[in-house]
C-alpha cells in the first residue's frame, strides 16, 4: 500500500503511550514526521489484562507494520459463545470477519516496537499538563514544546483535553468489571469448548457475569462483572466464594484470579466530547470517546481514528492543519459515535445477555477498512 510522505519536517508532541498514542506516533513517523510521545509514567507498559481487536484494528496493525508480531502470540477463538444461567444460547463466528484475541501487554509492546522502528522518541516520566490550540504543550516540569499537530492520548482524566477546555458530558453505567490474567488451566477445566470466548452471564438470583477470553496458548483474560452497588461483587481481592458458587464450573480459573496481584475493579463510563479537534490539537482514544467494552471497539476504534489522524495530517497543505483535522473528524466521527452509543445502549440493558447480537448493524466499526482510501463510500451501515 502506497503512503504519502511528509517531507516539510513537520514535527508533533503526542501525550500518552498507550494504544491511540503509539499507533498515531508510529503511522506520523513512517510518513516523514518527527514525533516525540510523552508518558507520565516511568514505565512503558500496558495496565489491563486481555483484549479482543477486529478487522479494523487489524488492518491498522498491517498498515503499521505491526501485524506479524500480532498474530503470533494471539489467536482466533472458534465462536464468540453466550451463556445465560447455564445454558448455551449463541455460537457467533462472525462469517469470517477476522477477528484476535491478545493479551494488552503484548499488544502494548508491538505498537510500542512499531514506533521505535519507526524513528519515535520516547520520554517517559514526561507528563504533559497542558496544551494550547496553537501547537504548544507544556509539561509538569515547566517545560513547553511547540509542534505543528499535538495529540491529546491521555485517557478519560485528559489534560489536553481538559486545559483547553472541550466541552464533554461524562456518566458512569451501573456496571463494571475486574480484570485478570490468568494461566487456562484447560485440564484442570475438564472437556469443554475452552477455546471458545465464552460470555457467561446470570441475571438471577442476582447479576454476576463472567468474560471468558483465551488469549494463546497459556494465557487467559478473565473480566469478572458486577454492579459498582454490590459490595460483594465488585470487592477486591474477589470473593472466591461467592464466584465459585455462581460458576462452580470455573473454580480453577477463578481461583488463579483470586490471588492474582493487585485487582482493581473498573466501573463502565462513557465520554463524550463535543469536538475532537482544535486548532492543531486532536484528541483520539478515551480522551475523546472513552466507551463500555460492550462492543469490544474502544481500543479498535482509538488505534482507527489515530491512524486516520496521521494520514489526514499528512496531506494537509502547508498552513492548513486545522481544516485537516475539521475534515478528519467529520469523516471519522460518525462511526465511532454510533459505536459509542450502541455500547453504552448495551452497558444500560444488559442484552448482550440475550445472545446473537453481534449483528452488521453492531459489527460496523469491526468491518471498518480505516486504511482503504474509499472506506466511507462501501460502509456498509449508515443507520443513527
Amino acid at each position: 500500500m502506497e503512503t504519502t510522505v511528509d517531507r516539510r519536517g513537520r514535527h508533533a508532541e503526542v501525550s500518552g503511550a498507550g494504544f491511540a498514542g503509539l499507533t498515531a506516533a508510529a503511522a506520523l513517523a513512517q510518513r516523514g514526521w518527527s514525533v516525540r510521545v510523552h508518558e507520565k509514567g516511568t514505565e512503558l507498559r500496558e495496565q489491563g489484562a486481555g483484549i479482543v481487536l477486529w478487522h479494523n484494528s487489524l488492518k491498522v496493525l498491517k498498515a503499521i507494520g505491526a501485524y506479524e508480531a500480532v498474530m503470533a502470540e494471539s489467536m482466533t477463538p472458534p465462536y464468540y459463545e453466550t451463556r445465560f444461567q447455564h445454558a448455551s444460547v449463541s455460537h457467533e463466528d462472525f462469517g469470517g470477519l477476522p477477528w484476535r484475541t491478545m493479551t494488552r501487554p503484548y499488544l502494548h509492546k508491538c505498537l510500542l516496537d512499531a514506533a521505535l522502528a519507526a524513528g519515535v522518541e520516547i520520554r517517559t516520566g514526561s507528563e504533559v499538563v497542558a496544551a494550547d490550540p496553537r501547537g504548544r504543550v507544556t509539561l509538569a516540569s515547566g517545560e513547553t514544546l511547540h509542534a505543528d499537530l499535538v495529540v491529546g492520548a491521555d485517557g478519560v482524566k485528559s489534560k489536553v483535553r481538559d486545559s483547553i477546555g472541550f466541552e464533554q458530558e461524562r456518566w458512569k453505567s451501573r456496571d463494571g468489571i475486574t480484570r485478570f490474567l490468568v494461566p487456562r488451566r484447560k485440564a484442570e477445566l475438564g472437556p469443554g469448548e475452552w477455546d471458545n470466548v465464552i460470555d457467561f452471564w446470570n441475571l438471577e438470583p442476582r447479576y454476576l457475569r463472567v468474560l471468558y477470553v483465551p488469549c494463546n496458548d497459556r494465557e487467559l483474560y478473565l473480566a469478572l462483572g458486577a454492579p459498582r452497588a454490590d459490595e460483594q461483587g465488585s470487592r477486591t481481592p474477589i470473593d472466591l466464594d461467592l464466584w465459585t458458587s455462581a460458576y462452580p464450573e470455573l473454580t480453577p480459573v477463578l481461583q488463579a484470579a483470586a490471588t492474582a496481584a493487585d485487582p482493581r475493579y473498573y466501573g463502565y463510563e462513557t465520554t463524550a466530547v463535543a469536538e475532537w479537534r482544535r486548532g492543531a490539537v486532536a484528541l483520539v482514544g478515551d480522551s475523546a470517546h472513552a466507551m463500555p467494552p460492550a462492543l469490544a471497539q474502544g481500543a479498535g476504534c482509538a488505534m482507527a481514528n489515530a491512524y486516520t489522524l496521521a494520514v489526514a495530517a499528512t496531506e494537509a497543505d502547508d498552513g492548513g492543519i486545522e481544516a485537516a483535522l475539521a475534515g478528519w473528524e467529520e469523516q471519522e466521527r460518525p462511526f465511532t459515535d454510533r459505536c459509542q452509543r450502541r455500547s453504552a445502549d448495551f452497558a444500560a440493558t444488559r442484552a448482550m445477555s440475550e445472545g446473537n447480537q453481534f449483528t452488521l448493524e453492531n459489527l460496523e466499526t469491526a468491518l471498518y477498512d480505516p486504511t482503504n482510501p474509499n472506506r466511507h463510500a462501501l460502509s456498509v451501515v449508515r443507520s443513527q
